[in-house]
């Protein structure tokens, strides 16, 4: 397979980068199938950090959910793949891709728009891609909570970026203001979200063992018939966390040919916790030491519940025909839930669309999150320290260490019991949560919050002091000393945006000034270089 053109010309990628693009964008196991598909990949940078066009990355990612944030060490190349019989080629087929890499996760807007674009530019080539990155480089950023309608190809597609403020579980805003657009905007309901009643089809019945190996972290292989099925597959299972993010590696579509290929398997240490979609028949013998391997055939919709895989022991993996099934010694902390499996019958009997079955599923999923992430939250909410103990003269107080043995102590009143009707042994679920990327990546993520919180109201309570009181029995030094002090917090506010309003910062530098003028004027012009 070929790099035949890069657009925009100015995208800088390194050779191993357009290598693995290269063998990423083609399925790498013959398919007979001829037409038109799409899938996904998700790529690791290669030779150091470059810069972006957005250098409001920070901004962005502040705003945005946890689960949407802009990658800064990997790539998500979105595929749009054709194979169509061509005599005069050696193979019989021609085959050709249109890739779209971007740093955001937006999958199904970057794959409607390739719906839109590729079948174009197939049949004009490149003058076509020129004009469409004429129109998409016309295209607002992406701000956290607004709609955005943008033109391409005589369409306007229309989208609402999710905010970090959004309620979980709200379904996006379904009136958007259509501002009498004409012609009518082709609105996705969402810029992300996947169909995951067909996506989870063959496993439904597992969806709670799958969110458990996903929620600690767990080694998964996903072998699928095409990189269709695997990268839906990959993104689905991460995507079933939230709003907890998902914090470790995953590769919703992986080849034989990919740069981390060695890391993934070898045998010599204990398979990396990630999630990666393959394939290649030829993994069945590769990956056979990972602790989990979901063999899934092609998805397809029909009228009732599909056959659901069975749970078998790995030593089954041996033949190179493997049914379908979830390979794993794995057993789930809790137990079962029954209902959401006869709701979802309820809704296959009833004819309902698969988006109201995803919504049951997304909503299930999100409570069975929340009821394990609330008692957390409440916890380490009192690992803050109280108001009161915020002295303006004195570093602000730090947040409490986290201890799990507390932790626990708590659940027996306040635990997941309180909101979840499920059995099982929480508590052991919650001990190897402490050994995830996943707890490791939400505490640091409360951590930071909390820590800037207590600088925020540190800033705060300086801004109420009585200044000059405190000046009134102090040496030169210790004056010089609080002016230091004071400015390197206002610096801090600022590049780490912390939680602060404007006018608190404005009356710290006033504070600055004040101070600084009550000096001799030696020292004042030395602090006013400094």
């Amino acid at each position: 397979s070929l790099l035949q053109l890069v657009y925009p010309y100015d995208f800088r990628l390194t050779e191993k980068e357009k290598t693995s693009i290269c063998y990423l964008s083609f399925p790498d196991s013959y398919s007979g199938g001829l037409g038109d598909t799409q899938f996904s990949f998700r790529l690791r940078q290669s030779g150091g950090q470059r810069t972006t066009h957005y250098e409001d990355d920070g901004e962005y990612n502040r705003e945005a959910p946890l689960t949407l944030q802009r990658e800064s060490a990997h790539y998500f190349g979105y595929v749009y793949f054709r194979q169509v019989k061509d005599s005069s080629m050696k193979r019989g087929y021609f085959q050709k891709s249109l890739v779209l890499v971007s740093r955001l996760p937006y999958v199904n807007l970057f794959q409607s728009l390739l719906q839109l674009i590729a079948p174009e530019y197939f049949d004009k080539l490149e003058p076509c891609l020129e004009a469409v990155c004429n129109e998409i480089d016309q295209w607002p950023p992406p701000v956290p909570g607004q709609t955005l309608n943008l033109p391409v190809m005589g369409v306007v597609i229309q989208v609402r970026i999710p905010s970090r403020v959004d309620k979980p579980g709200s379904s996006p805003v379904k009136q958007f203001n259509q501002e009498n657009l004409l012609p009518a905007p082709l609105v996705l309901p969402s810029i992300h979200e996947l169909d995951l009643f067909r996506c989870f089809q063959p496993v439904l019945i597992h969806i709670q063992m799958l969110w458990e190996l996903m929620l600690l972290g767990e080694p998964i292989v996903v072998m699928a018939p095409s990189p269709t099925v695997s990268s839906e597959m990959v993104l689905a299972l991460t995507s079933c966390l939230a709003p907890l993010r998902y914090c470790c590696d995953y590769r919703p579509y992986f080849t034989i040919h990919d740069s981390e290929f060695k890391e993934y398997t070898t045998r010599t240490q204990a398979p990396p916790n990630i999630v990666v979609g393959v394939t290649n028949p030829f993994f069945i013998k590769t990956l056979q030491h990972w602790p989990h391997i979901l063999r899934v055939g092609e998805l397809r919709l029909s009228g009732d519940l599909p056959k659901q895989v069975k749970v078998k022991k790995l030593a089954k993996l041996k033949t190179l025909d493997t049914k379908p099934g979830i390979y794993t010694s794995y057993k789930t902390f809790l137990h079962k839930d029954k209902t959401l499996i006869k709701r979802l019958l309820k809704g296959i009997q009833r004819k309902r669309p698969s988006e109201v079955q995803s919504a049951l599923l997304r909503r299930h999923l999100l409570e069975l999150t929340q009821s394990f992430i609330i008692p957390l939250e409440h916890y380490i909410a009192s690992l803050m320290p109280l108001q009161r103990a915020i002295t303006p003269w004195k570093n602000p107080p730090q947040v409490r260490p986290f201890r799990q043995e507390d932790f626990m102590k708590t659940l027996e009143h306040a635990g997941p019991q309180l909101t979840c009707v499920l059995k099982g042994d929480w508590l052991g679920l919650y001990r190897r949560f402490f050994k995830s990327p996943n707890f490791d990546g939400w505490y640091r993520q409360r951590h930071k919050e909390m820590t800037q919180k207590l600088e925020a109201l540190h800033l705060e309570a300086i801004c109420e002091a009585n200044i000059v009181a405190w000046m009134k029995d102090k040496s030169e030094v210790e004056i010089v000393d609080l002016v230091l002090k004071l400015r390197e917090k206002l610096v801090r506010a600022r590049c780490q945006h912390l939680p602060v309003k404007e006018e608190t910062l404005q009356r710290v530098g006033l504070y600055i000034e004040t101070i600084i003028g009550s000096l001799p004027e030696d020292l004042q012009a030395v602090l006013h270089h400094h």
